[in-house]
C-alpha cells in the first residue's frame, strides 16, 4: 500500500480554486500508483474559516465540494478534512471532520475529538467533540485517523499555572486500544518559532510511547494574521523522523506503508533552520499570501533610514517583487543627512522606486493652526506625534490615490510599550514585524545582508531613533533593547509577574515602568492593522487583554 502525503496552500472559502488544487494532486497521485491521498485538516473550506461557518450556504458549498472531490476517488483512496452537520439536536451543530472517501462515494467520517480554545484557536465556538472511536481499514491496514490536536493531549507547560494536559481523554490512547497499524493525523498547525521543535516532539513523542508510525499531514500558506509552514512528517515506529516535507511550500510526498509499518524505513538527518531564517520565510509567505489571497498586488510604507522600515522593505520585495513596491522618503528638519542617504542607497539596492516628500512645510502649518489652542505651553510628544501623523496621512493619501496597500513596519517592543503614534506610525493595511521583537529585527538585517549588502552597514549601526526631535535616540524613553526585550519576552510570552520578573533578576523600578507600559497601551493595539504571527503569543486574535483592567 502507498500514500501520498500532499501539502497545499489552500484559500478560505475558495472552494472552486481548493478543488481543482485537491483534483490537480489526486491525478498527480494516481500516476504515481498511490492507494491513499491524505490532505490536511478542513482542506475543503480553507482552515480557519471561523464565523463562516455559521452560515448555511457556506457549509452547503462545502458538501458541493465536497461530492466533487469524492467523485475522485474512484481508483484512489482520499482522506480530507471538512466540516459536518451534527445529527443530533443537543451539542453544537458542526463536527470539525476528515472523510474517508472511495470508489465515489463517502465510506467513513471522522471527527476531532479535543478542540483546542487557547492562543489563536476558538474551536469548540464551532464544533463539537467527538465521543466515538473508530478505525479505517483500508487494503489491510487499519489505520487511526486523528485530527491536529488530537496528538496533542500532553503539552509542555510555559509557567507554573498552566498545565501539560488540557483535556481530560486522549484519542490515541482510546485509539490504540484498536489495535491500529498506524496513525493518521490532518492538520492544520500554525506557525511559531518558539514552539517548532516542540511540535516535532509531540509527534515523535507519540510514535515512541504507542509504538505506532505517524503520518503527519500538515498545509502550509498564509490566512491573515496566521502562517502554516507545513513541514509535514512520516516517522517510523521508534520516534524517528523518516521523510520530511519542505517548510512554506507546497509539496507532496509518497510512502510505502508496508516498509513503514514494518519498520524499514529509518532515520532521516533532520534539522530544523535557524530560528532567523524560520522567521524570514514565515514573513515572505505572510505578505505574499495576504497580497494574494486579498487580490492585492502593489505595496508602499515609508522608508525612513531606519532599521525596521529597511527590513520591512527587504522582506516585502522578496515577497513581491521590486515593482509592485513604492516608498516614501518623508525628511523633516530633525532627519539627519545619512537617515536620508541611507533610506535612498536601501530603495537603488532593491530597484524600488521612492519620492522625498519633505514634511517640515506641512508640520509648521500644523503648529501654526494649532498657535492660539497651544498658547504658552511648552512642545512635547504633541509636536513628535504631528509629525508622524503628518507622514501617515501623506502615506495613505498615496495608498488612496494609485491603490497600493500600506506595510506597517512597528516592531513588537515598540508596539508592547505603546512607543508608536494612533494614526501615525502605527498606520497600515498589514503590520510585517509586529510580532518581531527589536533584538531579532537585526538579526533579520543581519540574515538579509548575509550574502549581499542590500540594507547599508550604517542603518544596522547606528542607534536607533524616531528623529522626531534634535539628537533624539529610542533610550532617551526606553531601556536598551536587549534589556527591553527580555522583560517583554517573560512578562508576554511566559506570562511570568513583576515579581517573577525581579526574582529573575531584572531591576525593579524598570521592570515595573515596562510593564506598566504594556497594560496602559493595551487600547493603541486594539487598532493596529493584522499582525504576521510568527510568535505564540503574538499581539492581536490569540492575546486578549481588557481594555480598562487595573492590574
Amino acid at each position: 500500500m502507498k500514500a501520498v502525503l500532499v501539502q497545499l496552500n489552500y484559500h478560505i472559502g475558495n472552494f472552486k480554486e481548493n478543488v481543482a488544487r485537491i483534483e490537480h494532486e489526486v491525478r498527480k497521485a494516481e500516476n504515481l500508483g498511490a492507494d491513499l491521498v491524505i490532505f490536511s485538516e478542513l482542506a475543503l473550506t480553507g482552515y480557519p474559516p471561523q464565523d463562516l461557518l455559521e452560515y448555511s450556504s457556506f457549509i452547503e458549498a462545502s458538501d458541493q465540494a465536497l461530492k466533487s472531490v469524492a467523485s475522485l476517488s474512484m481508483n484512489t483512496g482520499i482522506l480530507i478534512g471538512a466540516p459536518t452537520l451534527n445529527s443530533n439536536p443537543g451539542g453544537k451543530k458542526l463536527f470539525n471532520s476528515v472523510y474517508f472517501l472511495s470508489e465515489g462515494e463517502i465510506q467513513q467520517v471522522f471527527h476531532k475529538t479535543l478542540l483546542p480554545t487557547y492562543d489563536i484557536f476558538d474551536e469548540y465556538r464551532y464544533f463539537e467533540p467527538n465521543k466515538d472511536f473508530n478505525l479505517l481499514e483500508f487494503r489491510g491496514k487499519k489505520i487511526a485517523v486523528t485530527i491536529c490536536e488530537d496528538l496533542w493531549f500532553d503539552q509542555p507547560m510555559y509557567n507554573a499555572f498552566s498545565t501539560n494536559r488540557l483535556y481530560s481523554k486522549n484519542p490515541l490512547e482510546e485509539l490504540a486500544r484498536l489495535e491500529p497499524d498506524l496513525v493518521v493525523n490532518l492538520a492544520a498547525s500554525p506557525f511559531s518559532y518558539l514552539r517548532q521543535q516542540v511540535k516535532t516532539e509531540i509527534f515523535t513523542g507519540n510514535a515512541k510511547k504507542f509504538k505506532l508510525p505517524i503520518l503527519y499531514v500538515n498545509q502550509t500558506g498564509a490566512q491573515t494574521e496566521l502562517i502554516f509552514e507545513g513541514g509535514s512528517l512520516v516517522i517510523n515506529r521508534e520516534g524517528e523522523i523518516v521523510a520530511a516535507l519542505d517548510l512554506f511550500e507546497e509539496d507532496r510526498l509518497i510512502v510505502d506503508i508496508e516498509e513503514l509499518c514494518s519498520n524499514k524505513l529509518k532515520s532521516l538527518a533532520f534539522e530544523v533552520p535557524g530560528q532567523t531564517e524560520l522567521i524570514y520565510r514565515a514573513l515572505v509567505l505572510g505578505i505574499r499570501d495576504y497580497f494574494g489571497k486579498m487580490e492585492f498586488t502593489k505595496a508602499t510604507l515609508g522608508l525612513s533610514g531606519g532599521i525596521d522600515s529597511a527590513v520591512t522593505l527587504a522582506i516585502a520585495v522578496k515577497a513581491l517583487g521590486p515593482e509592485n513596491l513604492h516608498v516614501l522618503l518623508m525628511p523633516s528638519k530633525y532627519s539627519s543627512d545619512h537617515s536620508i542617504t541611507d533610506a535612498r542607497q536601501m530603495a537603488e539596492n532593491l530597484g524600488v522606486g521612492y519620492d522625498i516628500i519633505p514634511i517640515q512645510e506641512s508640520f509648521e502649518a500644523y503648529l501654526k493652526a494649532m498657535r492660539g489652542v497651544f498658547r504658552g505651553l511648552p512642545e512635547d510628544i504633541t509636536e513628535e506625534n504631528i509629525q508622524s501623523r503628518i507622514r501617515g496621512n501623506m502615506l495613505m493619501a498615496y495608498s488612496n490615490k494609485f491603490g497600493h496597500i500600506l506595510l506597517n513596519t512597528s516592531n513588537k517592543s515598540e508596539a508592547a510599550v505603546g512607543y508608536g503614534t494612533l494614526y501615525g506610525d502605527m498606520a497600515g493595511g498589514l503590520s510585517v514585524l509586529g510580532d518581531v521583537y527589536k533584538k531579532d529585527v537585526y538579526k533579520l538585517a543581519g540574515y538579509i545582508n548575509m550574502n549581499e549588502e542590500i540594507i547599508p552597514a550604517n542603518i544596522i549601526s547606528k542607534p536607533p531613533s524616531a528623529e522626531l526631535k534634535p539628537e533624539q535616540k529610542d533610550s532617551d524613553s526606553l531601556p536598551e533593547y536587549d534589556l527591553l526585550d527580555r522583560i517583554l519576552f517573560a512578562y508576554i510570552e511566559q506570562q511570568k509577574s513583576i515579581t517573577e520578573i525581579i526574582g529573575d533578576g531584572a531591576d525593579e523600578e524598570i521592570a515595573k515602568k515596562i510593564i506598566l507600559m504594556v497594560n496602559q497601551n493595551e487600547f493603541k493595539r486594539y487598532q493596529t492593522p493584522p499582525i504576521l504571527r510568527i510568535s505564540s503569543k503574538a499581539f492581536g486574535v490569540g492575546r486578549r487583554m481588557p481594555l480598562v483592567a487595573k492590574y
